[in-house]
């Protein structure tokens, strides 16, 4: 079993995404399976052409020679995909949408609907579980709003969404001990999706605890 870790983030390691990506990624490892993060930012992956090629001349292949071949490949042998990134203009990055955009080649150009939304069909059945990994820097559930709606389409098994984000890097020992708290249940929730599981209900509670008081965080990021 393998699970790769797409990271959109422009700070790649060093990013808070990352720091949430370890976390589930030391969990799935403790179940046993296979983890591996690519750090979307240090790939060269060219932009869409939107010639259609991979649809009409070369099936499931496109026309650039660049790394985004490989990481399709990578990409269809994992059991579990997750996305990670950190909201930029309530979105994903830059990074991460142009990988999405470069997955093309896995569609068919047959028009599919589901109560009201049309899409492209699968050229193959997806087999993997996908997981989205996210942090924002403000305070409050909001600022994931775009996020969501944009992961829907993938139907993620699991959504963490991280605000207060900065936290993540604090060097406040206090703050720090209530990080720690927090990435034991993204560990928790890592190993049990490994294992085949569902995300217990007591993880998803966990999962979505406050890090800090929105007031006290406005004061905190204000503060520098």
């Amino acid at each position: 079993m393998k699970v790769t870790v797409f990271n959109g983030s422009p700070a790649g390691p060093n990013s808070a995404t990352q720091a949430i990506a370890d976390a589930f990624l030391k969990g799935a490892a403790s179940a046993g399976v296979n983890t591996q993060t690519i750090y979307l930012r240090d790939e060269k992956i060219g932009h869409c052409r939107g010639c259609f090629a991979c649809w009409f001349k070369t099936p499931g292949r496109c026309v650039q020679h660049d790394d985004m071949a490989a990481l399709l490949d990578l990409y269809n042998t994992s059991d579990i995909v997750c996305f990670g990134t950190p909201v930029y203009t309530w979105n994903m990055t830059a990074y991460l949408k142009n990988f999405v955009d470069r997955l093309t080649p896995l569609k068919a150009p047959k028009i599919q609907e589901a109560h009201g939304h049309f899409d492209l069909e699968d050229a193959e059945a997806k087999t993997q579980k996908f997981v989205v990994l996210a942090n924002c820097g403000f305070p409050g559930e909001k600022n994931f709003d775009v996020l969501r709606a944009a992961m829907a389409c993938c139907n993620p098994s699991l959504e963490v969404y991280r605000n207060c984000g900065r936290l993540l890097k604090s060097q406040d020992p206090a703050v720090q001990e209530k990080v720690a708290e927090w990435l034991t249940a993204v560990e928790i929730a890592g190993a049990e999706m490994a294992a085949g599981q569902t995300v217990s209900p007591a993880v998803h509670e966990a999962l979505d605890a406050p890090l800090m008081s929105i007031p006290d965080y406005v004061k905190y990021i204000q503060m520098g």
